[in-house]
């Protein structure tokens, strides 16, 4: 169950964060590139470091935060965000530098205070990330202390024995009857008329 502390602190990071990416986006619209006194390369180089930045702000940022508020302890959506930000500071800090090279001081200032809102909220999100890791550590070493102790306290049944005659005479295979052939028909004998016994004679 997530605790109460931690959505409040992540609910007040994600609202900085907020804040910061809708003012940055704001001076990045309000910044003249095409008047820089810079060569081509340099000017399509902001240009294309701004698009990036302000696509990033309105598209991916926005997904990110709502995943997390609707998991405020996932690591992996955690993580995904927090290196979100390294990447856009990376790209943020690549356009303010530009901007105090050609652009005017003005500009200068207001995306240097968005940096650095982005480096705050940044910061916050890696301890957060530490923390976290350190916490789901900590659940893991107890669940598997756990599972030992329950693996422990399961009785442990003796392994049944089969046994086996070695003095049980082998069944024979059954042999199969063969078809007995048909006995020849036998022919009639006709009945012999008995010799006749001649009388006999009379003695004298």
């Amino acid at each position: 169950m997530v605790s109460y502390a931690s959505v409040t602190q992540l609910n007040g990071l994600l609202a900085q964060l907020e804040e910061a990416s809708k003012a940055t986006q704001a001076d990045l619209a309000r910044l003249r590139i095409e008047r820089w006194k810079a060569d081509g390369a340099s000017k399509r180089q902001a240009l294309g470091n701004v698009d990036s930045v302000q696509r990033n702000l309105q598209n991916a940022l926005p997904e990110m935060i709502g995943q997390l508020r609707n998991a405020p302890e996932d690591m992996p959506a955690t993580f995904k965000l927090y290196r979100n930000l390294d990447a856009l500071y990376d790209v943020l800090g690549s356009v303010v530098e530009s901007t105090g090279a050609f652009g005017p001081k003005d500009d200068l200032q207001a995306l240097s205070n968005d940096l650095s809102s982005f480096e705050g909220t940044r910061k916050q999100l890696g301890e957060r990330v530490e923390k976290l890791a350190a916490t789901k550590e900590q659940e893991i070493v107890r669940l598997r202390t756990d599972l030992k102790t329950a693996q422990a306290a399961i009785p442990v049944e003796p392994p049944k024995k089969t046994v086996v005659d070695d003095n049980e005479p082998a069944k024979k295979p059954a042999v199969k009857k063969k078809p007995g052939a048909k006995k020849p028909a036998i022919t009639p004998v006709p009945a012999t008329t008995p010799a006749q016994t001649p009388p006999a004679q009379p003695k004298q």
